[in-house]
């Protein structure tokens, strides 16, 4: 399995020869491709096997393992979100690319713990994105048919034989502050306004700017044990907006700032013999940590404005492999 950036002409070759592909590029290859067994997401900024790169001209190939040439493609939007699990194979995995705040989005993000057999395969994917630049819409694509949708999920659900299974990691640098204060939101969302802050209801972005707070590393809460972000995206009238959802049952904790993205990823990792079939990294490490230019040793994909393992993920490095 190669998982690399190509020229459209190959990926096309790759398509006619009838390969299952999860792709992600600029709209402006993507809408070249001719119908096959693919699905993708728009996004120009990736990490290549040399470097972290932005590119308008190159699609990131992974070729996924279809063992026994079982897989199925389907749409997802608010009204069928929810059955995503129970779509999948009895012993596969999924991979999905859904567009950046719309209703999927949310309703995913808002409410994945609550999809029945959520945990029983892996799934794992992407939010897709565009050259932050530009004035884009940041699109998905179905294969079967090319068409692109701004508004909806796509998804690729893929049989394993049985001596087979596929294993989800979830890399995250971030640390908790644990000596720094606690922030329960008093409602879910997107969105803080006040909250309450060591126990004292407050003003976040009030907070934030009064104490001169970075919002470059994540808010982080305990998932039962893991440590899940939810990264800043504005201060704006009063109003802190996430690029990912808070839920006022959980307590919250600023988290630790990095010194060196690709040391802490790279130490971070496990140790594994068996080939990444997908991996994906989020644009605000790419932005933040300076990675264009940079290599992190053994992981490729897109970067992303936003990762899902499991639920809607924020700053991490999701990866797949099959054992």
């Amino acid at each position: 399995m190669k998982s690399k950036l190509y020229k459209v002409d190959i990926v096309i070759d790759m398509i006619k020869q009838g390969q299952l592909l999860s792709l992600a590029g600029d709209e402006k290859v993507l809408s070249k491709l001719p119908k096959g067994n693919w699905i993708a997401g728009t996004i120009p900024y990736f990490m290549g096997v040399e470097r972290g790169l932005f590119s308008q001209d190159l699609i990131f190939v992974n070729q996924l393992s279809n063992l026994v040439n079982e897989f199925s493609i389907k749409e997802y939007d608010s009204n069928n979100i929810q059955e995503i699990a129970n779509d999948s194979y009895e012993n596969g995995y999924t991979i999905i690319i859904i567009p950046p705040f719309q209703d999927v989005h949310k309703d995913f993000a808002l409410k994945s713990q609550d999809i029945d057999n959520l945990y029983d395969n892996p799934i794992l994917g992407w939010v897709a994105g565009k050259d932050l630049d530009s004035d884009d819409v940041p699109k998905t694509y179905n294969g079967k048919s090319t068409m692109s949708f701004s508004d909806k999920a796509i998804a690729v659900h893929v049989k394993l034989p049985s001596e087979k299974v596929g294993r989800l990691e979830i890399v995250n640098i971030f640390e908790q502050d644990r000596k720094g204060i606690t922030i329960r939101p008093l409602e879910d969302g997107f969105e803080i306004v006040d909250c309450l802050i060591d126990g004292e209801k407050m003003n976040f972005a009030k907070y934030i700017e009064d104490h001169n707070i970075d919002i470059k590393p994540p808010l982080t809460s305990s998932y039962s044990g893991a440590i899940i972000n939810v990264s800043f995206r504005e201060l704006k009238d009063g109003t802190v907006s996430l690029y990912a959802p808070v839920f006022k049952d959980l307590e919250y904790r600023l988290s630790i700032p990095v010194d060196n993205y690709v040391t802490d990823f790279e130490k971070n990792i496990p140790k594994t013999n068996s080939p990444i079939e997908f991996s994906c990294n989020c644009i605000l490490n790419y932005l933040y940590g300076e990675l264009e230019g940079k290599r992190i040793e053994n992981f490729t994909g897109p970067i992303t404005f936003g990762e899902i393992g499991y639920t809607l993920l924020n700053q991490t490095l999701v990866y797949l492999v099959i054992e």
